[in-house]
């Protein structure tokens, strides 16, 4: 009789830590990136580049950590998220504190590169990210509390080049939490039938069946305030042209999202696209600001 091999440890926290699937820690790094080098004009210090790409992956991992220690008990009653190492008990709940804590630690440490202003906008994030999973619970559109959280990744990038906050800073940091609304809520309608009978909040079941055009509205202004940002710092051609492309992906999806009887899988394809979307955008500010 053939043994079930069993899956190494280290693969395992892999997967606590969603580092198997790129395209959400991808997704927390573009506004960061997208920051960095907007407020340095298109060049800012690499060291701090990689401080900020190491910073997402450290923080976006306590917050992966943080999510499943929070919904141990509920993620097996999801399809999607029934097999992840906490909900399977492949992962102890000691296992997960301590590899969060870890991650916690990382980021500490890659927190206190950045300047003062930088460095506390950092702390202030951690109670929201940490928070965050428990909003589903209490709020109604707990997107908004990840949206905000992944807004810090913007003022922390762009005051840590500039040592300040600015208009050109809120206005990213406004596409960024619509943006976030947008592709989470897409996200999010997935799982809207397990949600609903489970009891828990999300953004897709707030909205209903206006879900669409509320995704449809948060892509216009995130579309609206990238335009302003480009027209305040002054951004070229290149810029432009990937805001266009990006325009089109999001009309693209909100046109797609008003169909009826959607399959499951079309929303993680659809999330996955913002990641393509985001990167295009920022490859437009790198070479929009020369």
């Amino acid at each position: 009789m053939l043994e079930t091999q069993q899956e190494p440890v280290w693969l395992t926290i892999i997967r606590l830590l969603r580092w198997h699937k790129p395209e959400g820690r991808l997704i927390l790094m573009i506004p960061a990136l997208w920051a960095v080098f907007l407020a340095a004009a298109g060049k800012p210090p690499l060291p701090l580049v990689g401080v900020i790409i190491l910073g997402t992956l450290a923080t976006s991992a306590a917050g992966c950590v943080a999510n499943d220690l929070w919904d141990r008990d509920i993620d097996p009653e999801v399809e999607r998220t029934r097999d992840r190492p906490l909900a399977s008990r492949a992962l102890s709940v000691k296992v997960g504190i301590a590899v969060g804590i870890v991650a916690l630690a990382c980021a500490a440490v890659l927190a206190f590169y950045l300047n003062s202003l930088s460095f506390w906008l950092s702390v202030a994030a951690v109670p929201v990210i940490l928070l965050y999973p428990g909003a589903k619970r209490v709020f109604p559109v707990p997107q908004l509390v990840l949206s905000i959280a992944w807004g810090f990744a913007v003022l922390i990038s762009w005051s840590a080049v500039t040592q300040d906050i600015s208009q050109p800073t809120w206005l990213l940091w406004g596409a960024t939490l619509l943006w976030t609304l947008g592709f989470d809520t897409v996200y999010a309608m997935s799982d809207r039938e397990d949600d609903r009978r489970i009891g828990v909040n999300s953004s897709a079941l707030f909205f209903g069946n206006y879900a669409p055009v509320a995704i449809g509205i948060f892509f216009a202004g995130t579309i609206a305030l990238l335009g302003w940002l480009g027209i305040c710092i002054h951004l070229k051609l290149a810029f432009w042209v990937s805001l266009v492309m990006g325009t089109i992906g999001w009309l693209w999806q909100t046109i797609r999202l008003a169909k009826p009887e959607l399959p499951n899988p079309a929303y993680g394809e659809m999330f996955r696209q913002n990641v393509w979307i985001g990167f295009i955008l920022l490859a437009g500010m790198i070479v929009g600001s020369f």
